[in-house]
């Protein structure tokens, strides 16, 4: 007989690296609002068979509410076996958790073994991974040397990073795992935002994949993106460290905004919707101006009175506040708004922190944001 300690294993880094798959037997809902990066979602009860069970707990009896839900977690452990776990070899290795680590993921786990697979389950379940995610998100920024792209909205900080990914420098994409491009009109359409918890995990997952000793490039956010928080350590790790500004003419910003807000064209009602939100900063008055060009198709004039009159503004009251070392930022200058052009400024960023524009032109001081 396997000694018990072998059967359980902490929420730490190791324990996740070292399983071939974690296994989640908690309801859909739960998986839905969180779990561990790439868990399988194998739910022992599904969400109304666990209202069901903790109803008759609570009305008739937890004898009767047992006998209940050891029938239809046996049930549903058999379908996962015959459905997911079928073609698993005999030394896989899964890691089990559910909320607390206690009936549901014991239980998955039991029958696995019985199998013959060295199923493990994790101790203190969903709500141990939980403090860890928090822990590991509250130490790991002060380990990272941060670049922080800056720049008025539309001078392409998005397409820079992307292109410093491609090249094969570090990345942290905050508007990519949060699914949402921080602005009042950064909704996609396409991808709803995931909850807060959600996003610290894949957060996390993000940082545990960096190599520390090498810089990383992020854009500079504000403590919100769309509805999602940034954790104060990273938000602070950020705001302390050093810049890069990015300059761009105010055609090549239109044109780029053009691009990233197309969907927008084809739902004027939705970009009324969300014009909407800036009436009590700008005046209904100015909000029907902005509405009175979607409505006539004015999409280039719309861009460039937003960026004039609320992004431009807003970035000058906020910017340098919030990151002291802005000031001594290097400076780059978006040419246009090809690949090409960002594929330039990803060689320049990365050749080092000399003043150019686009890699091949002398750039004069900033003036303030």
């Amino acid at each position: 007989m396997r000694p018990a300690a072998r059967l359980s294993l902490p929420a730490e880094a190791a324990t996740f690296r070292a399983c071939d798959s974690i296994v989640d037997t908690r309801s859909p809902a739960e998986f839905a609002e969180d779990h561990v990066p790439g868990a399988i979602s194998c739910p022992v009860l599904d969400n109304e068979e666990r209202a069901r069970i903790g109803t008759i707990y609570k009305q008739v009896s937890p004898f009767e509410a047992k006998k209940l839900g050891a029938a239809l977690v046996a049930r549903n452990i058999a379908r996962h076996i015959e459905m997911v776990f079928n073609q698993k070899e005999k030394n896989w290795r899964p890691l089990i958790y559910c909320w607390r680590g206690g009936k549901r993921s014991g239980a998955m786990a039991h029958v696995l073994r019985e199998v013959g697979w060295d199923a493990r389950v994790l101790q203190g379940g969903y709500k141990a991974y939980r403090r860890y995610v928090v822990e590991a998100l509250a130490a790991l920024p002060e380990r990272i040397s941060f670049r922080v792209i800056h720049g008025v909205t539309g001078s392409g900080k998005s397409r820079v990073l992307r292109a410093l990914a491609a090249a094969g420098a570090q990345v942290l994409d905050l508007e990519d795992l949060a699914a949402h491009r921080g602005s009042v009109l950064g909704n996609l359409p396409e991808r709803p935002q995931p909850s807060q918890k959600m996003f610290e995990s894949l957060l996390l997952q993000s940082l545990a994949a960096l190599d520390f000793s090498k810089v990383v490039y992020v854009e500079g956010e504000s403590r919100k993106i769309g509805q999602l928080q940034v954790p104060e350590a990273l938000i602070g790790r950020m705001r302390a460290s050093e810049c890069v500004l990015l300059q761009a003419e105010r055609a090549t910003r239109v044109a780029l905004l053009m691009d990233e807000y197309r969907h927008f064209f084809t739902d004027p009602a939705l970009l009324g919707a969300q014009l909407d939100c800036l009436a009590g900063l700008h005046g209904r008055e100015r909000v029907g101006a902005w509405k009175a060009l979607a409505a006539a198709g004015e999409w280039p004039a719309l861009v460039a009175r937003l960026l004039e009159e609320h992004y431009d503004p807003a970035y000058r009251r906020s910017a340098a506040h919030n990151f002291p070392r802005l000031a001594g930022a290097q400076v780059l200058t978006l040419a246009a708004a090809d690949d090409a052009a960002f594929e330039r400024l990803a060689r320049s960023l990365q050749g080092g922190p000399s003043r150019t524009s686009a890699g091949t032109l002398p750039v004069p001081a900033r003036s303030t944001p």
